[in-house]
């Protein structure tokens, strides 16, 4: 059976219909290339140039005055190795909360069918159709006096993990992996007299990896990017995480610095994502075809 295209082979044979395929091909590759790259190439050379440089209209492709010292005078300034370091405290308790208490819930919607099951992950489901802004508001009112524990958790890191708990798109996606396991190979455990946990910890999880891989992804540039709600959970200068504290420490500060700030806080999620694009990738589609 031959692979349909958008082209047949017969037009590819002809000269002038191999001519017209590179043609649109190497246009419609560079247009979506410097859709992409000429944003972050803006923004990374802007932090060479000085202040007058950056505002200056049009403004320059190639820096005229290279001054490299903006980066190192934003890391000082800014105390950007503090904000990392918070920003990392918070992603990765995110990431921990996210993969026990998300698989958990995935793994008992997929294999252990509880009763109104469906009815639970519809529910779920339906979750991701209201706009998080809608969401602030009850939120924070949770996270100012809890119910039951009547505990204030400004400041403090609950306030950015418990609610990153609650992902219904990342459960979604463990869910679907899980119900492509062949349960004949949880039943051959399941024989040996494994238990449900025994069978998650030694079955499920160790064929699991990409599907944890793009939720462990997801959960650290979730936490990396959010800003609003660290805005209003963290007002505290020395918890904030890395954007709330270039947003509240960036007046009096020159343009070109604070754009150096903003390159050195999105180069951690750009090199993620260029280092696992296709874990992420293989990840989102796996799953998705039983057989």
């Amino acid at each position: 059976m031959s692979t349909r295209t958008l082209i047949s082979p017969a037009v590819l044979a002809r000269p002038r219909g191999r001519a017209l395929y590179r043609t649109v091909f190497v246009l419609v590759v560079a247009g979506f290339t410097l859709t992409f790259i000429g944003p972050l190439y803006w923004l990374a050379s802007s932090g060479f140039k000085d202040a007058q440089e950056v505002v200056r209209t049009p403004p320059t492709l190639v820096p005229e005055s290279f001054a490299p010292d903006n980066y190192s005078r934003a890391w000082e300034v800014m105390d950007l190795s503090s904000l990392l370091l918070n920003t990392l405290y918070y992603a990765l308790g995110a990431l921990v909360f996210q993969l026990v208490l998300d698989v958990a819930a995935a793994y008992s919607l997929s294999k252990l069918r509880p009763f109104l099951g469906r009815a639970i992950l519809g529910m779920m489901l339906a979750t991701l159709m209201i706009p998080a802004t809608v969401l602030v508001v009850p939120q924070y009112l949770t996270v100012l006096d809890v119910p039951v524990v009547e505990r204030n958790l400004l400041n403090t890191p609950w306030a950015i993990w418990l609610p990153s708990v609650t992902n219904a798109f990342n459960i979604f996606l463990l869910k679907r992996f899980f119900d492509s396991i062949p349960r004949e190979l949880l039943d051959a455990a399941s024989l040996d007299g494994a238990g449900p946990l025994r069978i998650l910890w030694s079955v499920v999880l160790p064929i699991s990896r990409p599907i944890l891989g793009v939720v462990s992804i997801f959960a650290v540039v979730g936490v990396w990017k959010d800003f609003l709600w660290p805005m209003l959970t963290l007002p505290d200068p020395a918890r904030q995480t890395l954007n709330v504290g270039i947003y509240s420490l960036s007046n009096g500060v020159p343009v070109n610095v604070l754009i150096a700030a903003l390159t050195i806080a999105s180069v951690p999620t750009l090199i993620v994502f260029l280092l696992f694009q296709r874990n992420i990738m293989s990840g989102l589609t796996a799953g998705g075809l039983k057989g």
